[in-house]
């Protein structure tokens, strides 16, 4: 949503290598993110709910935390060379991952053009990218 980099392909990539596949959702309570598992079936009839925030989530009752992942793929509107992400200003994945015993690897993608040259502030409580996947090249970061 709102300009982030299509994911449908990846999603279905990832069926074909038998990889499972878990949805992020917002957890009312808490303001964190949890993590629903989809089936390709689930996927392919597109079973979501549409979020007051826009975005649509996979319909559950529960989900796991972003410890049972072993990569995350985050949206963002911008990156800077120092692994930095500007995100949508909810702050779902920096509130999540802060608490987080297990960190997955972490990968943003983006347009070419979302990768800045300036370096962006970046806050104590802000979760840098371990890297970030443009159409031409792979950026690693030391986080």
């Amino acid at each position: 949503a709102f300009g982030e980099v299509h994911t449908q392909l990846l999603i279905e990539e990832c069926y074909k290598l038998k990889k499972q596949v878990y949805l992020p959702m917002i957890c009312n309570m808490n303001n964190k993110l949890v993590w629903v598992k989809v089936s390709r079936h689930q996927y392919r009839n597109k079973r979501f709910s549409h979020h007051p925030l826009g975005m649509k989530e996979p319909m559950a009752s529960r989900g796991y935390s972003v410890s049972h992942l072993d990569l995350l793929v985050m949206p963002l509107v911008a990156c800077d060379h120092h692994g930095t992400r500007m995100g949508m200003g909810g702050g779902f994945y920096d509130r999540t991952l802060a608490t987080a015993p297990h960190q997955p690897f972490r990968l943003g993608l983006a347009h070419t053009f979302q990768l800045l040259y300036q370096t962006l502030p970046r806050q104590a409580w802000d979760q840098p990218l371990d890297a970030l996947l443009t159409p031409h090249n792979i950026y690693r970061f030391k986080r």
